[in-house]
């Protein structure tokens, strides 16, 4: 994945228009092998109860480590927002395509959870990671000595963790963008592509920097993810309950509804769960240090270089969106 990152966002700042079919299309391919597994489990059911795939009992994440998996998992559906201003009818737009997306990944995960259960595949299959892998060599046998659905599955994971880069690329790299904009980072930010408009600048150093983050390894990952997106997350709540405070007869195309009330119990859940990873990152060491300390120092550490950078940022004119430079 470490060679991948650089190259595949270099990709991403050329080919930035065709990231939505790319995905829907990465979409029907990794899903193929679950719809094969659903399809299975009339004709299968009860044939896997006696299968050798049960692990020992805490040789996964645990209930804590599964909830943050199942937040991860679930969370970002905000990153549409930042390319809302290259979408068309974004107020229409937005709402169909959010329904959509709850429904088909709801089905997505619980139909083949479904499939397997009446199969006869205990909740200890998937202790492990590649348990889904595992669990579809069961299911489908083998032909001419090979695990098919396996294989398949394996493939479908290889396209989802691309599909997921090439589309993350395309929402954060637009952050860097807006914030050079407005003189909150260094104006070489908001650079973009001639020829495709894509802040090829941003892309790059996003890149850069989940490249240097792959060898922490998954499940550090979730939990510093879940914090502080849960961090940056909890700020937008605040901002929500500060703007219907101060301006509480501010035009809004999108309104919660139940006025401050409604405002405030929209934060609530999500604070809960971010202290859930706050509480688990406890747990959690990196290079070293303390997983919830080393959080704050990253929190701390961005608080420090805006402060240092402060000549280095300029507003741009509000007639200037962008300076349009071609990458050599």
């Amino acid at each position: 994945m470490a060679p991948m990152a650089l190259p595949l966002g270099s990709r991403s700042a050329e080919a930035l228009s065709v990231v939505g079919i790319t995905s829907l299309w990465l979409f029907f391919l990794l899903s193929a092998p679950f719809a094969v597994i659903v399809l299975l489990a009339p004709v299968r059911a009860g044939a896997l109860a006696a299968a050798p795939h049960a692990t020992e009992a805490g040789a996964g994440l645990g209930l804590l480590g599964g909830v943050l998996v199942a937040m991860w998992n679930y969370m970002g559906w905000d990153n549409a927002s930042t390319i809302a201003q290259e979408v068309e009818r974004p107020q229409r737009t937005y709402p169909r395509a959010m329904i959509a997306a709850v429904i088909l990944v709801s089905l997505t995960y619980v139909l083949p959870f479904a499939a397997v259960y009446f199969m006869g595949v205990p909740a200890t299959a998937f202790a492990e990671d590649g348990s889904w892998a595992t669990v579809a060599g069961f299911v489908g046998g083998k032909i001419m000595g090979f695990e098919w659905l396996r294989i398949l599955v394996v493939l479908g994971g290889m396209m989802s963790a691309f599909g997921m880069f090439n589309a993350l690329v395309m929402s954060y790299s637009r952050l860097p963008l807006a914030m050079a904009r407005d003189g909150m980072l260094p104006k070489i930010f908001a650079k973009t592509s001639a020829r495709t408009q894509a802040p090829w600048v941003a892309i790059i150093a996003c890149a850069t920097c989940w490249a240097l983050c792959l060898g922490l390894g998954f499940k550090r990952l979730v939990t510093l993810d879940i914090m502080l997106y849960g961090a940056a997350l909890i700020l937008e709540f605040v901002t929500l309950v500060a703007l219907r405070i101060r301006e509480p007869q501010l035009k809004r195309e999108f309104r919660v509804p139940g006025g401050l009330a409604g405002a405030v119990l929209a934060g609530v859940f999500p604070l809960a769960l971010l202290m859930i990873a706050l509480v688990q990152s406890e747990s959690q060491s990196v290079l070293g240090i303390n997983g919830l300390l080393f959080g704050v120092l990253i929190m701390a550490a961005g608080f420090a270089l805006y402060a240092s950078t402060r000549k280095l940022r300029k507003r741009l004119p509000e007639d200037v969106t962008a300076e349009v430079v071609e990458p050599a």
